[in-house]
């Protein structure tokens, strides 16, 4: 059997040269190359060392030039570790013009996404052959490593105020013939689709409320509009209950039965006509239910770019975000903080609204009126800052059992950031699975 061909690692030698040429004989050069490479992009260790060079001079507004640039190094005591005089200066005049710098900058930047692919690979095939623990530990480190490569590569560049203003100036026209409508996600209920104008893209929405107040009901409630009335695609991250519960609860809602009845089988005909009648509508629709305990937004992003490429994504909830896993923290104030940035994150990267869920501490309950506020929010970490739109669920009837305001819930929207506050009275109906406007308490 032949002896097995070692290949060297992908790099062009004349680019990087071409990029290093570029920053020596223009200054305006460096700021473009240092956007979009660091001198770990440079396979050649001479190269990586002139780059740095010319970086630490830039920063401190030093001149830059092939002069400055030998004093420096030699001054440093690493001129003949970038490849000495000769070979600077050979660089250095290989470079007649600046004008293909965006192409030379190019060809290092995939070679270095190459080189590192290679990298992630070799070491996903040695965690492989050295599996310590479950397999589900070593495919979440291979995604990791792929995902860390590939998010260094999403960045958006520059744009004109005139070019933002332009495509801003269409929308508001398409507004503006279309008085009225819903410009987001709808959330099926007429009062607070008003206030919202709906779920807007790349918005990160919070649901909050002390427990039994009915969070996954509503958003449930949410999901199922956008799903079977709007044919929105929606995914769902539940953290805490099993996908059949929310199957359940999902049926129960569009069927009008009981929750109750259907756990225990006591269902009567008409019952199963509405079951029958529920179950088709649900079963095209388009959401997506993922009960992985812990999940972190790492793997979320994972799977949400999957399932955009294959299916689209209008709407995402996340039930609840306490219960999700971040990087080890010193604290779980802090954790919480960084999974909150990420689901903000998450929300822009996937151009749709994500609506997070979120328990409350005991606050409220110290107060007379239980009614939450954003202040509850403070030592959850930085979530009331990441939101732009944050609604607190409230039912008198919990605490209060003689109130008048059976059968109703408050949703407070405490905060908006494109709009305004107030609190939004709706129907409650427990038994159903379901929220309503409040028309529906005279219509039952």
């Amino acid at each position: 059997m032949d002896a097995p061909v070692m290949r060297s690692l992908p790099q062009s030698i004349e680019a990087e040269q071409s990029v290093i040429g570029s920053m020596i004989i223009d200054k305006s050069a460096i700021a473009q190359v240092a956007e979009k490479l660091t001198e770990d992009d440079f396979y050649r260790d001479g190269h990586k060392i002139i780059y740095k060079a010319i970086f630490e001079m830039f920063k401190n507004d030093m001149a830059v030039d092939l002069v400055t640039l030998l004093e420096y190094l030699k001054s440093t005591d690493q001129l003949e570790k970038a490849g000495g005089v000769t070979y600077i200066t050979e660089v250095s005049s290989s470079v007649p013009t600046t004008a293909n710098l965006s192409s030379y900058i190019k060809i290092v930047e995939e070679k270095s996404i190459l080189r590192r692919l290679i990298k992630a690979s070799t070491a996903i095939i040695e965690d492989s052959y050295n599996k310590q623990g479950e397999v589900e530990g070593v495919l979440d480190l291979a995604e990791k490593k792929i995902f860390d490569i590939a998010e260094k590569r999403s960045t958006s560049d520059f744009e004109s105020l005139s070019d933002v203003l332009e495509r801003g100036f269409l929308e508001i026209e398409r507004l503006f013939n279309n008085k009225g409508q819903i410009t987001g996600v709808p959330s099926g209920f007429t009062d607070l689709d008003a206030k919202t104008s709906g779920f807007q893209k790349g918005d990160m929405v919070l649901i909050a409320a002390r427990p039994s107040m009915g969070k996954t009901t509503f958003a449930l409630n949410i999901a199922e509009n956008a799903a079977l009335r709007e044919g929105k695609s929606v995914v769902i991250f539940s953290l805490e209950m099993p996908k059949e519960q929310l199957a359940y609860k999902l049926l129960c809602s569009e069927a009008n039965v009981d929750m109750l009845k259907l756990r225990t089988g006591n269902l009567d005909d008409k019952d199963w006509e509405n079951i029958a009648r529920a179950t088709g509508p649900l079963s095209k629709a388009k959401i997506y239910i993922d009960d992985t305990a812990g999940v972190t937004v790492m793997e979320m992003r994972s799977k949400c770019r999957r399932l955009k490429m294959e299916y689209g994504i209008d709407l995402i909830l996340i039930d609840y975000l306490q219960l999700m896993s971040g990087s080890s923290s010193e604290n779980r104030q802090q954790e919480v903080s960084e999974i909150s940035r990420s689901i903000k994150a998450l929300a822009k990267e996937m151009e749709c609204p994500v609506i997070a869920l979120s328990q409350l501490s005991r606050a409220p309950e110290q107060r007379a009126d239980h009614r939450p506020m954003l202040s509850d929010l403070r030592e959850s970490g930085s979530i009331e800052q990441d939101a732009d739109l944050v609604m607190f669920l409230y039912r008198d009837e919990y605490y209060n059992k003689e109130t008048e305001d059976k059968n109703m819930a408050e949703c407070i929207v405490a905060k908006h950031r494109n709009g305004p506050v107030g609190t939004v009275k709706m129907a409650f109906l427990g038994a159903l699975s379901k929220f309503g406007d409040l028309d529906v308490i005279h219509k039952d």
